[in-house]
């Protein structure tokens, strides 16, 4: 009996030992590459608060020209930016104006422009895009390979161009807001 208690005793040190140490850094860990930051465009559905005044804050959409009509600072271009950069020009539009004294702004994206995927995978179609979008969590999404699948290359449509690249599908393989997936068949 006596055993078995200093056993018990054991394993539960062991286990209060071991909550006490540092997790490891898992996805906390995760880094945007340069140049693949999220970027604002038509689409986007945007909540922008100026403090201390709740007639200039709401929710806006982009619009197709890229441009959102803030109150007090008209048409402020959103499109190509990301949301800090667009901030940063809400703030120093409603500053210029001369209507809003040292304006404090924040600018948080509610909806993201959806992304598409067709071809061999179970349910192609539009889907909503996600912060941290890859090819293989996009085919995930979209219902996984068909059996007919090519699992090693997809074409991918990059918003705003007009032509597929090729690229390897890994777990890595970065998509973006916009973007046209296209996986198809594989060869015998």
């Amino acid at each position: 009996m006596r055993l078995r208690i200093l056993v018990l005793l054991g394993a539960i040190c062991a286990t209060v030992a071991c909550a006490t140490e540092p997790l490891p850094p898992g996805n906390a860990a995760y880094e945007v590459g340069r140049g693949l930051e999220y970027t604002l465009g038509p689409g986007d559905k945007l909540k922008i608060v100026v403090f201390g005044d709740e007639s200039l804050s709401g929710e806006f959409v982009v619009a197709n020209n890229g441009a959102v009509a803030v109150p007090l600072a008209g048409d402020v271009i959103a499109g190509g930016l990301t949301p800090a950069a667009f901030q940063d020009a809400v703030r120093d539009r409603l500053g210029t104006s001369g209507m809003v004294r040292d304006p404090k702004v924040s600018i948080n994206v509610l909806e993201y422009r959806p992304y598409y995927i067709l071809g061999e995978v179970g349910a192609p179609g539009r889907y909503e895009y996600t912060v941290g979008l890859t090819i293989t969590k996009a085919v995930a999404t979209a219902g996984g390979f068909s059996y007919r699948a090519d699992k090693k290359i997809a074409y991918v449509t990059r918003e705003g161009k007009t032509s597929e690249t090729t690229v390897v599908i890994t777990a890595a393989t970065w998509i973006g807001p916009g973007d046209t997936v296209r996986i198809s068949e594989r060869n015998f």
